[in-house]
Parts: C-alpha cells; structure tokens; sequence
C-alpha cells in the first residue's frame, strides 16, 4: 500500500505505436478497458465485439453492481461515472447472527465508516444499466471521433479465439488478425465452461430488492452471517414514487442449494424469515419483492495470460458474491493491463508483467472469498461463535480494521 489510497491520475499516452487489441465483451469491465486504451494509447487500435447490437437498450437491466471507492474513481477520470443515479456506501455493518460468544464487552461486529476512512464514501451501488450505458455512449462517442483507431463490432457474436504465430486470430463471421486479444465475456456461475479452479459451493443466491424504514440512513449496508450463508443489503438510491420515511435495499440471500429454506417458503414466510436473520440495526424490514435465483460457484483460471490472450473479470474468476468484489477485481485488471501494455514495446513482456504483478491482488481476493464461502458449509460446533469472536477482534482494532476497508476500497497494493 503506497502513500496515497487513491489510484493513479491518468497519466499522458505515449506517441509509439501500440498493437491492434481485440476487446471481447462489452460489459462494464471490457468496455472501461477499451476507453482505457483508446485514451492512454492512441497509436492502438481496438475493436470491441459483442453479440448484443448495438441498439439495443441495456438501461433498465436491473442487475445490481457494488463498485469499491477505487472503481468509482477510475469511471470518474474516464468521464463516465453517472453520480446522479448512484447510491454511495457511507457505512457498512458486518455481524455474526447467534448463536455467539456471550463475553461481555464483546459485540459480534465490525462497523466501517467513509468518515473514519477520511473518504467521501467507501464505494457505490447501481445498476449493471446505468453503468454500461454511459460506458457505451463514450466508447461509441470514441469510435466516431477516431475511427481508424476505435471500431465496435456489437451485434457480432465471437465464435472462437485462435492463438496465431504473432497474435491471434478473432473468428466473428469473418476471420481477423490482432496483436492480442481481451477475453471480458463472463457470464455467472452455472453457464460457464469449467476452468482449472473450480469449486461448486453447493449454494444458492436469492436476489431481489426489499423495502426499510428509514432508521439506519441512506448509504448503510449490512453483511448478516447466518448458518445458511450470508445475507447483505445494498443501499438504493431513493426514487421518485418512494414512501417517505422508507428506503429500498438490493437483498442477496445464500443458502443451501440441496436442502434450500427459501424455496419452499411463500412471500409472506420468507419476509417473516428475513426479520429474524436480519440485525437490528438494519431496521424494520417492511416488503419484500421478488426474487430470483443463482447457483453460486468459484471458477477461475489458474493464469490471467494464455499466449497473446488475457482474461479479465468474470472471464478469469467467478467468485461467491460475499465480499462484493468480483467487478471491481476485473475493473482493477483492465487498469493494470492497459498500464502495462502501453509502457512496454514487447507484448509478451508486458504481458508476463501483468500476470505477475496482478497476482497478489486476485489469489488474496480468490482466497478470502473461498474460504468465506466455505465455512458456512462447515458443520464444526461453535463455528458460528467463532467467526463471531473474529468479528469482534477485528473491531476492537482500528488500524487492522482500517486496512481491511483499504483493501475492500482499493485491492491489494
């Protein structure tokens, strides 16, 4: 971790020529990496390809993405951050559901705060929409103003990647050569072809959104852990229509897959449920809506770098969502790569680079949220305590406490 916490300013693109990069995959981590590159490298040129048209509107998709301090700062410098739709996390409450230790003095707890950070938040909440859709327009708004060097290919599916003597060789009804190529396709958990590591965790994510009252404030989310799995709440922007005194939450609820408690259960069930696992401080739970459903897994590539292919986000980790990092752990590659590849002449040199220097960042982030993952499966009596206890430990010291939400905000530096 280096003097300051905030990523570095973009610096002046050098004037050599860079190579031709095929970007697969227009979600938000393939197209901040094409913005990335036509901004730093405009020697370059890139051509991202997506099945999608480009038409098509991708703005009411209403996936919930949790972005850390660091990739909100990235979008901003790109220009594409769309604050007046974003929610940001102002504080976040981690606890342990009983049974727990019962020592005095000791919560089950760890509270972290944008304040006690000195940061103006600790990340934001949005939709997966109203992130791709700016992305879009700038990349689109990139094409036009320099269409020797930007060029999108959307409503083109890639049928396969081709590892050629020099490059590779990108077959989208057409076969075309590249210097190299950017595989940022993912999908989740249950679509994808098994990688070298791979883990099924036997568990499922309910997803929906739920409506508060309004006693814990705007900008709080909370990490409930529970014998099933881990239950969050993300904080929504407020809308228009919203009851005053209430708030909206983006809810992922985990649990066992083979033995499932929630699927079994009516809307009225599952809400009285929700109170019970959900921390006071979180506040009444007063509507739920509905919920849909995902397996959950881990499944990463073993190494970032294949020949003059790389894999970034979903397409190198799919991760269980109890950390919230997987988009900002792809977002964090992008900026390494295009970094690396633009101060180096050789791209199989800058390429050995990123693999190395990105390494530390993705296996520690791998590590913490597998071993997360699977403890909940763990039937080891007083477990639940324990993981209370840590809890506890944790809070009780600020300057670890302060490093965690570091590395939550910024990765592994």
């Amino acid at each position: 971790m280096g003097s300051t916490d905030r990523p570095p300013a973009l610096p002046e693109p050098p004037t050599r020529a860079g190579p031709t990069l095929a970007v697969v995959g227009a979600g938000p981590v393939g197209l901040a990496l094409a913005l990335l590159a036509a901004r730093l490298w405009p020697a370059a040129r890139v051509t991202v390809f997506d099945a999608r048209p480009a038409d098509q509107d991708v703005s009411a998709d209403p996936r919930t993405l949790a972005l850390s301090l660091g990739s909100v700062q990235m979008l901003q410098r790109l220009g594409v951050w769309p604050a007046a739709v974003a929610q940001p996390i102002l504080n976040v409450h981690i606890s342990q559901a009983p049974p727990t230790l019962g020592t005095a003095g000791l919560v089950p707890e760890v509270r972290l705060s944008a304040r006690d950070e000195g940061v103006p938040m600790l990340g934001a909440v949005l939709s997966y929409g109203q992130i791709v859709t700016p992305l879009q327009r700038a990349w689109e708004t990139e094409c036009a103003a320099h269409p020797t060097r930007c060029a999108m290919r959307f409503g083109t599916p890639v049928a396969a990647v081709k590892d050629v003597p020099g490059g590779v060789e990108i077959d989208a009804g057409v076969a075309e050569a590249f210097d190299l190529a950017v595989i940022a396709e993912g999908g989740v958990f249950a679509e994808q072809a098994r990688k070298a590591v791979t883990r099924d965790y036997q568990q499922t994510a309910w997803v929906g959104t739920v409506t508060l009252d309004d006693s814990a404030g705007a900008g709080s989310a909370f990490e409930r852990f529970t014998r099933h799995g881990p239950v969050a709440l993300l904080p929504l922007r407020r809308l228009a229509g919203d009851d005053p005194g209430t708030r909206r939450a983006s809810l992922v609820w985990c649990v066992p897959a083979g033995d499932d408690p929630v699927a079994k259960l009516n809307d009225h069930q599952r809400l009285t449920v929700l109170r019970s696992l959900l921390p006071e401080a979180a506040g009444q739970l007063l509507a739920l809506g509905p919920l849909k459903h995902f397996a959950l897994g881990l499944n990463a590539e073993r190494s970032l770098v294949h020949g003059r292919q790389v894999r970034i986000g979903n397409a190198a980790q799919t991760l269980h969502p109890v950390a919230g990092q997987g988009l900002n752990l792809g977002l964090r590659d992008a900026f390494a790569l295009v970094q690396t590849l633009r101060n180096h002449a050789d791209p199989d040199t800058a390429l050995a680079r990123v693999e190395w220097a990105r390494a530390p960042d993705r296996w520690s982030m791998i590590a913490a949220t597998d071993f997360l993952a699977r403890s909940f499966t763990w039937q080891w009596p007083g477990l639940p305590a324990m993981r209370g206890l840590g809890l506890a430990v944790l809070q009780a010291l600020p300057p670890v406490k302060s490093a965690l939400a570091r590395q939550m905000m910024f990765g592994w530096r």
